[in-house]
Parts: structure tokens; C-alpha cells; sequence
């Protein structure tokens, strides 16, 4: 019991899978209270000096609630305001789900894998 009170509820790794792009592979829960530090990871990712690719590995969510939502919505507007191509990777339906639900599949590029959003990199959204 006392290990489970010491686990974090939300953990993110970075990795570089290609050259200017970025990868943040999001593990946990995205809610309340947990959403900042995915802002947090995300800022850090498109501050200055950033690559021109971001991919939000999303397949170890386990849970993404509203604020969660609107982590990712703002992610996606400071990306396009820097310039940067915004990928979700994206197969399981904790975090799908809410996504079409609120109606903002449309707004994201939404890739199987990383390797299919590297593939496809500079495509249409949607």
C-alpha cells in the first residue's frame, strides 16, 4: 500500500526519435491536478530554441479529463503559433474517447504510432 501512496500520478519521458523532433511519451493520469505538469513539459518542449516537431505519445494514458482536454488544446495553439507540427500518438480509448466526444479529433493530427507521425510528418491535420 505504501508504494502505490508513492507512485507518481503522472510521468513523462523524453526522447528525440528523429532529427528536430521531439517525443514526450505521457504515462498516468491527466486531470486537475496533473494536467500542469503536462503544460509544464509541453512549454518546455516549444520555448525558444525548440524543434519543429512535437509528438505527445498518449498510449500510456490512463485516464484524460477536461483539464487534460484543455492542456492539449492550448498545446496545439502555442504550437501553431511557433510553427511547430503538433502530433497526438494515440491508440487507446482513455484518451480517444474524451477526444471526440468534446469534438477536437479535427483540431490534432492523430498518429497510430511514432513512427507513422514521423512518416507522415508535414500532412494535413485531422
Amino acid at each position: 500500500m505504501a508504494q502505490a501512496a508513492t507512485e507518481e500520478p503522472i510521468r513523462i519521458q523524453l526522447e528525440e526519435p528523429a532529427d528536430d523532433t521531439a517525443l514526450l511519451k505521457v504515462f498516468g493520469e491527466i486531470d486537475m491536478l496533473t494536467s500542469p505538469v503536462l503544460r509544464d513539459g509541453i512549454a518546455e518542449q516549444l520555448g525558444p530554441g525548440g524543434r519543429a516537431r512535437l509528438l505527445v505519445d498518449l498510449d500510456g494514458v490512463e485516464f484524460l479529463g477536461t483539464s487534460g482536454l484543455a492542456a492539449l488544446v492550448e498545446a496545439r495553439s502555442s504550437a501553431e503559433d511557433r510553427g511547430v507540427e503538433l502530433w497526438l500518438v494515440c491508440t487507446n480509448r482513455q484518451v480517444l474517447r474524451p477526444l471526440e466526444i468534446a469534438g477536437l479529433t479535427a483540431l490534432f493530427r492523430i498518429a497510430d504510432t511514432a513512427g507513422e507521425a514521423l512518416r507522415t510528418a508535414g500532412g494535413a491535420a485531422g
